[in-house]
């Protein structure tokens, strides 16, 4: 179901066929596959099973769903330029946590990724632990 501020939030006319060519195909094999970048990655961090994002390159998702087998989806919080927050229940914490997913576009990857440097400096930079760093 579509809500009525999403419907009006889109202004951008349709795309036709002939506008773009189709997206790869992936094997069905692959679909349910998590993808994991480098060997040096924990399994902790592997992204959610390869799915194709909506038309605007958001993450597709159903309430109730595995994001990974950490997360479990319980809601939407908002949307914005970047990509969606989702609310998500923690079972290995046993928390709640909200989790930013960034669309699949690569200047908001890239912004992202700038991000995620920022917050780990600071991080770096809390030594008394006074923010919510759980050192």
């Amino acid at each position: 179901m579509v809500s009525i501020m999403e419907r009006e939030r889109t202004r951008k006319r349709p795309r036709l066929a002939w506008d773009a060519a189709p997206p790869p195909s992936i094997p069905p094999a692959q679909r349910n596959l998590a993808v994991v970048g480098d060997e040096g990655i924990e399994k902790k961090y592997a992204s959610p099973p390869r799915r194709d994002d909506d038309r605007d390159g958001h993450y597709v998702f159903n309430l109730g769903e595995n994001l990974t087998p950490r997360y479990k989806i319980l809601s939407k919080m908002g949307e914005g330029t970047f990509g969606r927050v989702l609310e998500c229940w923690d079972r290995q914490t046993r928390d709640y946590v909200a989790i930013k997913v960034i669309r699949s576009i690569k200047k908001y990857r890239d912004a992202a990724m700038i991000e995620v440097d920022v917050l780990e400096r600071l991080t770096k930079s809390d030594v008394g632990c006074s923010r919510y760093n759980t050192c």
